[in-house]
């Protein structure tokens, strides 16, 4: 869609009344973050935001292409004297995770990110933050508003559903686009500059439940696991956090090698790319060995949290006998079955990068357990700088599955995304590093990262295409405890303009 048409110099108000962000620098960065935290973003649900867009683009007669999705390209010319420059690329995705704390009752859906600002970081009030990757689209919505920035001609493309398997990304239409320079504001770190990543495919298992009737009487057990930092399971995978996933298999394990026990219900984790940090299990357990089996289960949730106490130090794993009714089970088997795919499915950094110093370069997260109607699904996500190694770890859930044989299946599902690999001649960079000196007064860390993000998907579909990555310090992505630094975005911005500025040729 293109659209021609003046309109009020601003497009719309936050929803609600005085702004938090109002006296915060950089101010015309901050406006656009707290507009965009006004509005239902989750993965694919990103209409209203996308509309927000469409409404400031048409404001300030902009061109803009909006597909079904609601990926969004809003194009602006260069500025005087920058007219004939080559067209710079913008991105960053709309969508964010949505994560609520433990007790929080919020509905994305109807209420905006509730902010909050914690001496020099900014917060959300008991949910995530949403600056992955609202920041990145608040420093585009910034350019393109403003009058008195030098830049050359800009396409500034915001996808969507990038935080559940880049499906924006995939999907955008790159054919509206003209540029062969980008610049990707989806970063965590102000002192790198991104010059190149890894990437992903996810794999879901499937077991068969084989669901049965419970038959004789039984004790009700539930088991559950809570306090984990879980954390994104790219940035925070190194930090050896625990995935209560993983825990809950090797609870359901021991609870089943002390006595007659059947599944009826697990649960664990809220996305494939998220470090789960919660996790359940409802089991049914034989009367006669109802004691025995619960003293095992909490001698081994002694040991996990001994284990974990570094890195997950508030780590709770509860015991409960509850009064509810249980109207089916998993077969003995299947429930054999799920547990041992549990224990055996790879988590965490399985190799290191002997190219860049102090990078892993493959790993996998177990990101999401979930009973689904006649069977459980077990989502892990793989994420490698290497494809071939990728793949090496997805086959190994293949062979997983097809060891375990009759009712237990593996596919991958989503995308198979790309790594962006790094170009050691890149103009780009070396433009961004003068800029970087020059602003901050010291030379930036040039970054290969083991993140996964959409820029393969850019530099394999546009031939020649320079890239780099700009970064502004966000902290715990992916959980209720993310934070933005707004000192550390008031020192970006200078160098964003800079870098503007210094794409003329």
């Amino acid at each position: 869609m293109i659209m021609d048409v003046k309109a009020p110099e601003q497009a719309n108000e936050t929803r609600g009344s005085a702004r938090l962000l109002e006296n915060i620098e950089p101010r015309e960065v901050m406006f656009f973050f707290e507009e965009l935290s006004a509005r239902h973003r989750c993965s694919q649900h990103e209409k209203d935001a996308a509309d927000y867009v469409a409404d400031f683009a048409t404001a300030r007669g902009l061109e803009y292409h909006r597909d079904d999705l609601d990926n969004m390209i809003v194009k602006k010319p260069g500025t005087p004297g920058y007219e004939q420059s080559p067209t710079v690329i913008l991105h960053g995705h709309i969508d964010m995770i949505c994560k609520l704390d433990e007790g929080v009752s919020h509905n994305f859906a109807t209420d905006g990110v509730k902010l909050k600002v914690d001496g020099d970081r900014i917060r959300a009030a008991g949910t995530t933050l949403g600056a992955d990757n609202g920041l990145g689209i608040s420093y585009m919505l910034a350019l393109l508003d403003s009058d008195d920035i030098p830049h050359p001609p800009l396409e500034c493309v915001m996808t969507v559903m990038e935080e559940m398997g880049k499906v924006g990304g995939d999907n955008v239409d790159l054919n509206k686009l003209t540029g062969k320079r980008m610049i990707d504001f989806n970063w965590i770190e102000e002192k790198q500059l991104l010059a190149g990543c890894s990437g992903d495919v996810t794999c879901r298992i499937d077991v068969d439940a084989d669901w049965q009737k419970p038959g004789d009487a039984g004790v009700a057990m539930l088991i559950d696991i809570r306090g984990l930092l879980g954390g994104h399971c790219e940035f925070d995978i190194h930090f050896e956090r625990g995935n209560s996933i993983a825990l809950i298999g090797r609870l359901l394990r021991r609870a089943m090698q002390n006595g007659a026990v059947r599944i009826a219900k697990v649960s664990g984790g809220v996305q494939n790319n998220v470090i789960p940090a919660e996790a359940e299990a409802l089991i049914l357990v034989d009367p006669d060995t109802a004691d025995t089996v619960e003293e095992a289960v909490r001698a081994l949730a002694d040991e996990i949290k001994h284990e974990f106490r570094i890195s997950d130090p508030d780590m709770r794993i509860t015991v409960k006998r509850p009064d509810v009714a249980i109207e089916r089970v998993m077969s003995d088997a299947s429930a054999a079955k799920l547990v041992q795919a549990i224990a055996l499915l790879p988590n965490g950094i399985t190799n290191q990068n002997l190219e860049v110093e102090g990078n892993w370069e493959t790993s996998n997260n177990i990101g999401l357990l979930r009973t689904a109607g006649d069977r459980v699904e077990i989502t892990s996500t793989i994420t490698s700088a290497v494809t071939s190694r990728k793949h090496a770890v997805l086959d190994q859930m293949m062979m997983l599955a097809e060891l375990a044989g009759d009712g237990v299946s593996a596919k991958q599902i989503g995308l198979d995304a790309p790594e962006f690999p790094w170009n050691p001649e890149s103009r780009m960079l070396e433009i961004a590093k003068g800029c970087y000196e020059r602003v901050m007064g010291k030379k930036p860390d040039v970054l290969v990262s083991v993140c996964s993000l959409e820029l393969g998907m850019f530099t394999q579909r546009i031939d020649g295409l320079d890239t780099i990555g700009i970064g502004t310090n966000l902290y715990d992505l992916h959980s209720p405890k993310e934070s933005m630094d707004h000192t550390s975005a008031a020192r970006v911005w200078p160098l964003i303009k800079d870098v503007m500025a210094n794409l003329k040729n």
